[in-house]
């Protein structure tokens, strides 16, 4: 379990690894606002300035690794929970701006400001994952929600985008609200927004049930929107097919990392003691999310809506684990959540190859017979498949092993056998996606031409090679997740 250090201490380099990606993010945009259109040479550097960012801040997190535990005004800790979400963040943003450097100026000629807001975003997204009080939870949740409201819209000639970005930003005002109503009732029940004295007023049973328990509930409101959590799933499918697709990869893992991670410390770290309420209604979410996911993606010819069903299905898996609320259930999560970073990411990126150019959206059909023309990129896109599905010896399947281990530990053994259930439903229309592209003849809708660039290529490589090496060699991995 985290340990938190002492609450008066004003420790910035708890927040250093975010400084640094603020940093950079105000420097590309300082190099945007003082380069023209016409020194394309110079705009052709941003990318990779911002991406200079990221692994400036991963390096900074691996410096900071023995200086636990660390503490910012009791408002946000340095352990190794936190540490461990933020190296998932950063690798989300790393893949996602490989996939961008030749997306983006396709579809936008604001991308000085995407990467500044991609940075900024992958900031809040870290702040949340160590946020030890409500409040900051909330000013982080505002902080990457803004950054992805307008990341979503940037396609301005693309009706399809601009809804995705109106439709959510207004439900994702609508979750903030529940959230702040539901941290304004944990405050009244135990008079504190800090996790510590949250956590020791429900010991000593200084709390106050009739305001405790709906605060919970309208918090689960808040950060089952961001997890995509079923029924606060409804944007999901039509935000990921009207976004920009590398702005997709990015939203897939980094709102379910950020989301996540403060779902973890509040009811595993704060609220164990009301874990007998709270379990339950993790678990009835847990199967809705995983059946309704599962089900739903098994409909879909856009792959795009595809992997946006599978998304939910995902967030249902994790929180099999996490209903048991023992510790172990979140490391399983985070350990998941940085395997689905790869295969996820890997996967849009095969996606953003079978688009048609200024469509930004991929039918399924578009993979059939894929490995008669590009034969490595059809062995990348089967590696993901599998992996996401759950077969062994890829990444997917330890994942899914550990979070489904961590809930029958926790004596939720009936949830974990149906989540292996439903994970084997998912084979269906993940292995449908392979079948055709290894079985299936090309026709007059399979992709002619690739849409793609020399980073994307490292980019899908990168993801293909690490989804397949944390599988067969979890041990190397899991020292880094375990709290």
């Amino acid at each position: 379990m985290p340990v938190i250090a002492n609450l008066t201490d004003t420790n910035i380099t708890v927040l250093l690894p975010e400084l640094i990606l603020v940093a950079f993010a105000m420097l590309v945009m300082l190099i945007d606002m003082f380069t023209s259109e016409r020194q394309s040479d110079v705009r052709a550097l941003l990318p990779w300035v911002a991406l200079v960012g990221v692994l400036a801040a991963v390096h900074r997190c691996t410096v900071i690794w023995h200086d636990m535990p660390l503490s910012f005004q009791g408002a946000a800790a340095l352990d190794s929970f936190a540490l461990g979400v933020k190296l998932v963040v950063l690798i989300a943003a790393g893949l996602s701006i490989l996939l961008s450097t030749g997306y983006m100026p396709s579809v936008s000629k604001q991308t000085g400001e995407y990467y500044a807001l991609l940075l900024l975003c992958s900031a809040g997204m870290m702040v949340m994952g160590a946020a030890t009080d409500l409040i900051t939870v909330f000013l982080s949740l505002e902080i990457f929600s803004l950054a992805l409201y307008i990341m979503c819209g940037l396609n301005r000639e693309k009706p399809r985008g601009i809804e995705a970005a109106m439709k959510y930003f207004l439900l994702g005002a609508f979750a903030s609200g529940f959230f702040v109503y539901g941290a304004a009732l944990i405050y009244g029940a135990t008079g504190s927004t800090q996790y510590n004295a949250i956590a020791a007023s429900l010991a000593a049973g200084n709390n106050d049930s009739f305001l405790l328990y709906p605060g919970i509930a309208l918090l689960l409101v808040g950060f089952g929107f961001k997890v995509s959590m079923v029924p606060f799933h409804m944007w999901t499918p039509d935000v990921y097919q009207g976004a920009p697709t590398p702005v997709t990869a990015f939203m897939s893992v980094g709102t379910k990392t950020a989301g996540f991670a403060a779902f973890i410390r509040l009811l595993v770290f704060a609220l164990p003691a009301a874990q007998p309420v709270w379990g339950w209604a993790v678990a009835g979410f847990a199967l809705i999310t995983m059946l309704l996911g599962n089900f739903a993606a098994l409909r879909q010819t856009s792959l795009k809506r595809m992997l946006a069903y599978s998304s939910i299905a995902h967030a249902g898996y994790i929180l099999v684990g996490l209903a048991s609320g023992v510790a172990a259930a979140a490391s399983a999560a985070v350990f998941y959540l940085f395997a689905y970073a790869f295969m996820n990411i890997g996967a849009f990126a095969v996606v953003i190859m079978l688009e048609r150019v200024g469509e930004g959206d991929a039918l399924a059909n578009r993979a059939t017979g894929l490995a008669k023309r590009w034969p490595y990129l059809a062995a990348a896109m089967a590696i993901f498949m599998f992996s996401l599905s759950g077969l062994p010896p890829l990444a997917g399947f330890v994942g899914k092993f550990l979070v489904f281990k961590a809930a029958a530990d926790g004596g939720w053994i009936t949830l974990a056998i149906l989540g292996m259930l439903a994970s084997a439903v998912s084979a269906y229309y993940y292995l449908r996606v392979v079948i055709a592209m290894y079985f299936g003849d090309p026709d007059s809708e399979t992709a002619t031409e690739r849409y793609t660039w020399p980073a994307l290529n490292v980019g899908v490589a990168i993801a293909a090679v690490c989804t397949v090496l944390i599988g067969i060699y979890p041990g190397l991995w899991s020292g880094w997740f375990i709290f």
